[in-house]
């Protein structure tokens, strides 16, 4: 199935994932769709439950969507502010990338934001201690090439029309207070940051926020997915064996880019982490053991809250 993907981009978005995310899920007519770490929200625009709560800590995310579902930003709006600005930084260079991200940081628009996302380095999101964007120039003054912005446009025209069809609600909300709104018929899908990689300022992340999830979903009446890293070649994720562990969990390895060289493309563990056997669990189990591994609870993960 062709993935939708969304205008803002994020460290870490599960583009590649969506897919294997979405058919694992378990979403009943009546229930809410929860993400507490919306981020770019590649992964509920792609399920498309039919009422929603995507929530952040990152008010400009959350402002941004609000923004479209509100109409105060549109398709044509995108393409114009985008077209102006990508011809200013053509011709200025960096000079006009960092005028603009001084702008945002006085005024936080929507807009100003896109712009940002899509020109600075790596579309790394990134905020300092004062709430600051701070990430530099991409260094690429022909960024907004006609067909680049076209790409943008059409990205929010199919979020124009999956607002007009859904009842989404974006909210600017903690994890904490967002997972207990979820109730039995309710699905969460649990996208943080992983610790020590994707994280600034509006998302950082500790021992204690992973043991908090933890109590939160063990406790949870809905089911879950949680997604994480399992292990790459250097390390694996001690998180696994001390939280995780006790929920089932499906492996699979993919590929990721970091830079340009073929040295830097390295093979990543994913692991989808839930309170239910996996629908496709049959079928799942006859691919490849090194590519797609499903592991069950090591105990009844019910009983653990005092034992960890």
């Amino acid at each position: 199935m062709r993935v939708i993907v969304p205008p803002i981009k994020c460290q870490g978005i599960k583009t590649k994932l969506v897919n294997w995310i979405k058919e694992n899920a378990v979403l009943y007519d009546d229930g809410l769709w929860i993400e507490p770490f919306v981020g770019s929200g590649v992964v509920g625009f792609n399920v498309r439950p039919k009422k929603a709560i995507f929530s952040d800590t990152n008010p400009h995310i959350i402002n941004f969507y609000n923004n479209i579902k509100e109409k105060k930003i549109s398709a044509s709006t995108v393409r114009s502010f985008l077209e102006s600005e990508g011809e200013k930084l053509k011709t200025e260079g960096e000079k006009h990338y960092y005028n603009v991200r001084e702008r945002f940081n006085d005024k936080f628009s929507s807009l100003d934001f896109l712009f940002l996302n899509r020109s600075c380095f790596n579309g790394v999101i990134r905020f300092n201690k004062k709430g600051k964007f701070n990430v530099p120039f991409c260094r690429k003054e022909e960024r907004f090439s006609k067909a680049y912005i076209t790409k943008i446009v059409n990205q929010v025209a199919n979020l124009e029309s999956f607002l007009a069809n859904y009842d989404w609600k974006f909210i600017y909300r903690d994890y904490v207070s967002t997972i207990k709104l979820a109730g039995e018929n309710d699905f969460i899908y649990c996208d943080p940051p992983y610790i020590d990689r994707h994280v600034d300022y509006y998302n950082s992340w500790s021992h204690e926020n992973e043991r908090k999830l933890f109590e939160l979903l063990l406790s949870t009446k809905a089911k879950f997915i949680l997604s994480t890293w399992h292990s790459n070649k250097y390390r694996e994720n001690n998180y696994i064996n001390e939280f995780w562990s006790h929920f089932y969990i499906l492996i699979k390895s993919h590929f990721y880019h970091v830079g340009g060289s073929e040295e830097n493309r390295n093979s990543m563990n994913e692991a989808l982490v839930m309170n239910y056997k996996p629908l496709y669990q049959e079928e799942i189990l006859t691919e490849t053991p090194e590519q797609l591994v499903l592991f069950e609870p090591k105990s009844t993960y019910r009983n653990v809250i005092n034992t960890i």
